[in-house]
């Protein structure tokens, strides 16, 4: 018997509303949230494939990409508060959370793409984009291939400034380590890496890697479903090999220039070094950052009250950006100049170290 057509257009929603628990982690939000501020999880289906999303609020649109592995429910411990604020869009990325994961493009570029095209859906036209790590790196080529549709960019711990990236990551990336996620479907497998990250975290406390423990957890637990563990796998080829990222923003960071920008990092990441957010400071004419003391890859996690007002004060103290074609023709033509890189002597020139000619950027 043939499966049933997909269908190639938008579906109504099917609902379910958080009730201000993190559900999946057991971390409470930032606060009770006001009932029509909690967030619903509703599905579109675009070009063939359904799409997860969580929404709520209204007013001016926030769009939340999560990183790598994850879902929209990382965004739970800060999503209901800003949505008393602001229109507040999680989507699950393609071959995560909810969404559907076929054996599909999976790069950057494609993710912007599929952020375009769910905005679309949604009648969005202007949206302050909100990345973390991996989607960190998705809000940066989004701003890069969408700029009309982008007014603020907020990167937090993103993936993409150099290569250096945790060897965890780099190891997955190899085929012979990468194909191993299989074995997390074993029957004793995740209770067992359950169990040692118990006892790490009990060991180690709060500090440095331990900090970031039960979100690693959290997102292997999704990976032993087949589907899951491939697109995982063809994700981290996307961006990363053994030699560490392969894709770089920085050749590009001075198109910013005409867009508000706001880098937040925490100072024990271990995923992606804070040095990174310096370097991408320096490269981003006009952005602020702020580094989350004793905080790691999870700053919105580790302190959401303060990520929430970071968000908040950057969109009432900013104006959203005006797309000018011509301008950025001239940025183009002129290209990145070393006037355009701020900071110490010393970060400008590991800026400048960094786009070299073996790093290169998504198109």
């Amino acid at each position: 018997m043939n499966p049933p057509p997909r269908l190639l257009r938008p579906v109504p929603d099917t609902e379910h509303v958080n009730d201000g628990e993190d559900v999946e982690s057991g971390r409470s939000t930032a606060s009770a949230p006001d009932a029509s501020a909690r967030p619903r999880l509703a599905f579109r289906t675009i070009h063939g494939y359904r799409r997860a999303f969580r929404i709520a609020g209204s007013g001016p649109v926030v769009l939340l990409i999560h990183g790598i592995g994850d879902n929209s429910a990382t965004w739970d411990s800060v999503h209901a508060q800003l949505a008393e604020h602001f229109t507040v869009v999680a989507p699950d990325l393609l071959g995560h959370g909810q969404s559907d994961k076929p054996r599909a493009d999976y790069s950057v570029s494609a993710y912007a793409n599929g952020m375009r095209d769910l905005l679309a859906v949604l009648d969005i036209e202007k949206v302050t984009v909100v990345g973390h790590s991996l989607g960190g790196g998705v809000a940066m080529q989004f701003t890069y291939q969408f700029p009309h549709l982008v007014e603020r960019l907020i990167l937090v711990s993103p993936g993409g400034v150099t290569k250096d990236v945790n060897i965890v990551l780099r190891c997955a990336s190899l085929p012979f380590i990468g194909d191993a996620l299989g074995l997390l479907r074993l029957p004793m497998a995740m209770p067992l890496v359950r169990l040692g990250g118990a006892v790490a975290r009990a060991t180690l406390g709060r500090a440095g890697m331990a900090r970031d423990i039960p979100d690693v957890l959290r997102v292997l637990a999704d990976l032993p479903e087949p589907r899951a563990s491939a697109a995982f796998t063809r994700t981290l080829r996307a961006v990363v090999d053994w030699r560490g990222q392969v894709v770089t923003m920085l050749d590009r960071c001075y198109l910013t220039e005409s867009v508000p920008v706001q880098l937040v990092w925490g100072s024990d990441d271990l995923v992606i070094p804070v040095s990174h957010g310096h370097l991408a400071h320096s490269a981003m004419p006009g952005s602020s950052l702020e580094i989350f003391e004793k905080s790691g890859h999870f700053p919105f996690h580790d302190d959401p009250e303060r990520f929430i007002r970071i968000v908040r004060q950057f969109i009432d103290s900013t104006e959203p950006a005006e797309y000018d074609e011509a301008e950025l023709r001239r940025m183009l033509r002129i290209g990145v100049t070393e006037r355009a890189i701020s900071g110490a002597a010393s970060t400008r020139m590991a800026v400048l170290d960094a786009m070299g000619t073996d790093e290169r950027s998504a198109t």
